[in-house]
């Protein structure tokens, strides 16, 4: 059966809209919470796994909103999710070497995480103070990838940079998830 171009897709259900932002909303909040936490305890192993969980879902829930920005036909915020669950994943890769194992993970992944931010927070598609954030964590990590490709070398868990990027992100993250939680879904089941 031929697929004809000229047909739009069809409409997203109700159920289905809901069940998409609450997935998204749920990964969203398992990588800020696991992030942070992961960032904050002492034990290599602790951590490595608080922060493997922590990318599981955000890998999850930016995928997921890289799909419903697609539809919803914008593609540059759509592309910025679809690259955040990539460098999301490369960071992934890098986890179980530890912290001083991670780096080159660490850079490439925040390098993405930069140009992620960048995407979604340049359109007007997100209210100004969310996109101000996601562009202030996009700096911060911008900044933090070029010293560690500069020859710097920078932990995961280094201070000033990039231990202070990560209350961004998060505040960002959970923007995202406030985003996805208030937002009205339209249609009928």
């Amino acid at each position: 059966m031929a697929v004809n171009a000229e047909e739009p897709e069809p409409e997203m259900s109700a159920s289905s809209q809901r069940a998409l932002n609450r997935l998204a909303a749920v990964g969203l909040l398992v990588g800020a919470a696991f992030g942070l936490a992961g960032t904050l305890v002492g034990s290599p192993h602790v951590q490595a796994s608080l922060w493997a969980i922590d990318s599981v879902g955000l890998v999850t829930a930016t995928s997921l909103l890289s799909l419903k920005y697609f539809r919803a036909g914008s593609q540059i915020v759509a592309a910025g999710f679809l690259v955040f669950a990539i460098g999301e994943g490369v960071l992934l890769s890098g986890t179980a070497a530890g912290p001083s194992g991670s780096v080159p993970a660490f850079a490439a992944g925040t390098a993405l995480w930069a140009a992620a931010l960048a995407l979604i927070s340049a359109p007007r598609m997100l209210p100004s103070w969310l996109r101000l954030l996601g562009a202030a964590a996009a700096c911060l990590f911008a900044t933090t990838a070029a010293r560690i490709y500069a020859g710097e070398p920078l932990l995961p868990t280094s201070s000033p940079l990039p231990f202070f990027c990560y209350p961004f992100l998060v505040a960002t993250l959970l923007g995202w998830t406030w985003m996805l939680i208030r937002e009205p879904t339209s249609g009928s089941d």
